[in-house]
């Protein structure tokens, strides 16, 4: 995901418009129910309406493998990237011990 970051504005939209389409998100049972409207949670981050987790449908979304994602619930979570940098973070701080 971050080096599709990099490329032109027009690559980027093309590109999010893609996996927007094959995003589950509106199909999970974490996201019905809640007002959300936002999708592809994994590229663009927590949603403000999600509060509670219940299932996760990230790990069998095709737009898992698409982007290398390895977390679940990014509705609440955060991003990948941002999951990634927290996950860097604890293991230095654990290094540091």
């Amino acid at each position: 995901m971050a080096e599709l970051m990099k490329q032109p504005k027009a690559v980027i939209d093309a590109k999010m418009a893609e996996l927007t389409g094959l995003c589950t998100c509106a199909d999970c049972p974490t996201y019905k129910g809640t007002g959300e409207t936002k999708l592809l949670f994994c590229a663009l981050g927590g949603g403000k309406a999600i509060k509670e987790e219940k299932e996760c449908l990230c790990p069998a979304c095709p737009v898992t493998p698409e982007v290398m994602l390895r977390w679940n619930f990014y509705c609440l979570k955060g991003s990948g990237m941002q999951q990634s940098t927290k996950d860097r973070k604890e293991k230095e701080a654990r290094a540091k011990k």
